[in-house]
């Protein structure tokens, strides 16, 4: 069996279920460097935002060198294939998770162009609203299509407009008229690294630069530590920066046309604790989730336990505010990832038994506030509660550091149906009894403010208001339909 088809099969990827999204980087040096090794570290760093598949585009003098496939970074990149790229002054690299298009090879990035005016690598965090239009027109056009990703739909526009224009920021600049959604990119040519964040700034971006004059840039700050760069600052909504002969360049030429609207599920849930995203930290705005939490569904308790890892912080901020004892009560195997990626409901069953254990000296006879970032379905909740049950825990009460979800996400989050949601058939009340806990209290959607200040952000899976024109056709396999069923 192909290594990527035993590497899909384990990690049991499957498209009807809710993923998460991605992560980008890249790195440009002032001289040759080790420049796949950065990219490998930063990566890793960004391992919690996809692991599905990653990918490495190394530029050495306008020769572009890649390597990617299925699978973890640590699993992709072996010690031996990184040495088979090559030293360069470039790199771009991504780790995914996929909200349109399959799991497989052909869908992994960073996508690679030849064009008449040169090479290019893309990678891309996001979703974009407007896909299926745009590729419907460019496959009117004559264009050919290589993947079922709406990224090859962003490199297609981007290489049309650069045969028009005088260079590659320009032509990206001119995209961007036609893009909508959501879009983090990182984009390489022959000799310049741009970087892009669309007009809302859905999804984050930042740069920093290391000691030695290497500049990189990346969705996380987390991913700048790992590589010893010094974060500078995130991008402007709209940005495109440039780093290249001339410098580094940043334009505005889209900025301010939108309303800010970065996710704030990026803080709730996607992002690593330890960065700090438009001036805002993830850190402290999970301490403050669950201090509203506190205030707003208390309850009487012994001690609060968070669910790791996302749960952790909220559940920290909940004690503090509480009064509570904070404990640990569960424990997490580091080496499985997120249940998100099983196929089915007994697959998502069979790993949180082996993702979770409970800790029953903590929690035997006690009441216990259990902190959790989000219920989607409410079988991984389900078993978590059952797992403290065993363990001898008196009560459970159940708070969520999210709003319930009830809304599609179109913007790079993969809820693509309510059939999905356990809060859009059930009340609040129905699901603590469905997931066997004693009470049950979300974030109430008018707090989610107070998680991140004056920053503007999009809730639209938890309040429906959606900062773009909804698609109509929302299937993450629209591209992948078979013959049979696109004539129905």
């Amino acid at each position: 069996m192909d290594l990527s088809v035993r590497r899909s099969a384990r990690m049991g990827i499957n498209m009807s279920d809710i993923h998460e999204e991605c992560g980008v980087f890249g790195v440009i040096s002032p001289c040759i460097a080790d420049v796949a090794g950065m990219a490998y570290y930063g990566l890793y760093a960004l391992q919690h935002r996809g692991q599905e598949s990653c990918g490495i585009v190394v530029n050495d003098d306008g020769v572009f060198s890649s390597y990617k496939d299925l699978g973890l970074v640590s699993e992709v990149f072996s010690a031996d294939t990184l040495s088979r790229l090559p030293q360069g002054n470039m790199a771009v690299g991504h780790v995914r998770y996929g909200t349109t298009g399959a799991a497989n090879r052909n869908n992994c990035q960073p996508i690679e162009v030849n064009h008449q005016k040169g090479k290019m690598a893309l990678a891309h965090n996001g979703n974009l609203s407007n896909a299926a239009g745009l590729r419907n027109t460019l496959e009117l056009s004559g264009a050919i299509f290589h993947t079922t990703s709406d990224t090859e739909t962003i490199a297609y526009i981007v290489t049309g407009e650069r045969l028009r224009t005088r260079s590659i920021e320009d032509a990206l600049s001119a995209a961007m008229n036609t893009l909508e959604g959501a879009y983090s990119l990182v984009l390489m040519s022959a000799q310049k690294l741009i970087c892009a964040r669309d007009p809302y700034g859905f999804r984050p971006l930042c740069y920093g630069k290391t000691p030695e004059g290497i500049y990189v840039a990346a969705s996380e700050g987390c991913a700048l530590n790992a590589v010893g760069a010094r974060f500078i600052r995130d991008l402007e909504p709209g940005e495109i920066l440039v780093f290249g002969p001339e410098g580094v360049v940043s334009r505005r030429e889209h900025c301010g046309r939108r309303k800010k609207r970065l996710c704030i599920f990026e803080y709730i849930y996607f992002a690593r604790p330890d960065s700090v995203m438009d001036g805002v930290s993830v850190h402290g705005a999970r301490i403050r989730a669950g201090r509203s939490l506190a205030r707003h569904y208390p309850a009487e308790a012994d001690l609060v336990v968070g669910v790791p890892d996302s749960g952790l912080d909220a559940a920290l901020g909940f004690s503090m505010e509480a009064g509570i004892p904070y404990g640990i009560g569960l424990i997490k195997n580091k080496y499985i990832g997120r249940t998100f990626i099983s196929p089915g409901q007994q697959a998502r069953l069979d790993q949180v038994r082996i993702k979770l254990s409970a800790i029953e000296e903590s929690v035997r006879g006690k009441r216990v506030v259990l902190v959790d970032d989000s219920i989607v379905r409410g079988t991984t909740s389900g078993r978590i509660v059952r797992l403290l049950r065993e363990a001898g825990a008196k009560e459970i009460h159940m708070r969520i550091s999210s709003p319930p979800f009830l809304y599609p996400c179109y913007y790079g989050t993969d809820i693509d149906s309510q059939d999905h949601l356990i809060a859009c058939r059930h009340s609040v009340e129905e699901t603590a009894e469905i997931i066997g806990a004693d009470s049950l209290g979300y974030l109430p959607v008018a707090e989610l403010h107070s998680l991140i200040g004056g920053c503007g952000y999009c809730s639209a899976c938890f309040d429906g208001d959606y900062p773009t024109a909804v698609p109509t056709d929302t299937r993450k396999d629209r591209f992948e339909q078979k013959l049979s069923k696109k004539k129905k």
